[in-house]
């Protein structure tokens, strides 16, 4: 198993975010951006495509095992699921969504304020189902976890001139996302959410996309789309920080992504390529 056993007390994982933690919701919307075909999922248990961006389980379902859950959690729009299957854990991502609204409507993809209300229906429809208290207690002691903002950069400012480039300079869209990520925090907190794990960005200038259009050296990554994303990893980690001292009860874990993608990065041979 990838991550160990974890004795902490959590009720369920509930995701928010983008193609890193979209178990197939995509598939149930009208958009082109989707994994619902192989070679997605050729990991996976039956080696079937679900819609996950990824050969198999994603890092939500890893975490989800390790607290002893369950192996795979769900996406909130597969009608295969229903609400006892969605109290231990629920995923309401969307690929290709952001912090920025207009960045979900360049694929016609779910956005993180839909992602809320989504949210908030399932809430009520856990009250129905375990009654007030207990489902109180549930969303209180689950961990929910925020991946996303990657594609704010990369759709809707490197590559889009039609996108928020236009209206902003990077250091000023960065603040932008980073308030908005502060207002979808204090949103979930309002609606229960008292562990949270917020995801910072990967070296986003090593991903393909971006590598293809380093003019300096071509293929290579870009050393100033890495340094946007350490720097707007420092900015969510002083919003950590300044979110757990402000909201009573609340316990923010800033996860770094940015630092073991690298690695592998830098060093394939040592993970196996």
């Amino acid at each position: 198993m990838l991550f160990g056993n974890v004795g902490a007390k959590v009720s369920a994982v509930i995701v928010f975010g983008d193609s890193t933690v979209d178990a197939g919701n995509n598939n149930y919307i009208k958009t082109i951006l989707r994994s619902n075909f192989q070679p997605y999922g050729r990991d996976f248990p039956g080696g079937k495509p679900t819609g996950r961006f990824s050969n198999g389980r994603l890092v939500s379902d890893f975490i989800s095992e390790a607290f002893g859950i369950k192996q795979i959690i769900p996406a909130y729009l597969d009608p295969a699921y229903g609400i006892q299957d969605f109290a231990t854990g629920v995923s309401f991502a969307s690929a290709g969504t952001g912090y920025d609204n207009l960045t979900s409507n360049f694929l016609s993809v779910i956005p993180m304020w839909k992602e809320l209300e989504y949210f908030k229906e399932y809430k009520k429809k856990l009250f129905d189902f375990m009654g007030e208290n207990n489902a109180k207690n549930m969303l209180r002691e689950a961990l929910y976890m925020i991946s996303v903002g990657t594609n704010d950069f990369i759709e809707n400012y490197y590559i889009n001139p039609a996108g928020r480039r236009a209206q902003f300079t990077i250091e000023e869209y960065s603040n932008f996302l980073v308030d908005i990520s502060e207002s979808f925090i204090r949103e979930i907190y309002n609606l229960g959410a008292r562990k949270i794990s917020l995801s910072g960005l990967p070296p986003i200038g090593c991903l393909p996309l971006l590598r293809s259009l380093n003019i300096k050296r071509v293929g290579a990554c870009r050393a100033d789309c890495n340094k946007l994303a350490r720097d707007f990893d420092g900015k969510s980690i002083a919003l950590a920080a300044k979110l757990n001292k402000e909201l009573t009860g609340i316990n923010i874990l800033f996860l770094n992504v940015y630092n073991p993608a690298l690695q592998v990065i830098n060093n394939p041979k040592a993970y196996g390529r």
